[in-house]
């Protein structure tokens, strides 16, 4: 079964060079970006916050950073989902990590990064494992918005 999620070097791949973001945001003031339409998800706070379980969005851009500016123009979410520190996007608690970790390890830049236990999702797969916010979206694209409830002592 083939995913219809992109791998970090697809998307990598797909974009365009350095300049890109300076040339895109040329696009944006001159109304020149493509439009993508992409349906959304949201779950827990996300949810209640925005008041659907479910939603279609149209917004300027092809990357999933484009798509958040957009939603976060709309909906007073971006608080309960990105995180502006380090310390934000993790909790006390944690188990040390290893000295070699399995796998490929990677995590989003600071700044790019979620809130503890929020979580943006591109086809099912976190963004983390994709390209991050530059995640390549196309139109149709699932975009899932999580933030559970959590009730702990």
């Amino acid at each position: 079964m083939q995913s219809d999620a992109r791998t970090a070097e697809e998307t990598a791949a797909e974009r365009k060079p350095a300049d890109s973001r300076e040339e895109a945001d040329e696009r944006r003031t001159t109304g020149d970006a493509p439009e993508t339409t992409v349906e959304v998800r949201c779950t827990g706070h996300v949810r209640t916050a925005v008041g659907e379980p479910k939603l279609s969005v149209s917004f300027e851009g092809t990357t999933l950073r484009a798509f958040l500016d957009a939603f976060f123009e709309e909906y007073d979410v971006k608080d309960l989902l990105l995180a502006e520190t380090e310390d934000e996007a993790t909790t006390r608690g944690w188990a040390d990590p290893p000295d070699e970790l399995p796998g490929t390890w990677r995590k989003n830049p600071e700044g790019e990064q979620t809130r503890t236990y929020a979580r943006v999702l591109v086809n099912g797969q976190f963004n983390e494992h994709l390209a991050g916010l530059d995640t390549t979206l196309r139109d149709g694209d699932r975009v899932g918005l999580c933030y559970p409830f959590i009730f702990c002592c």
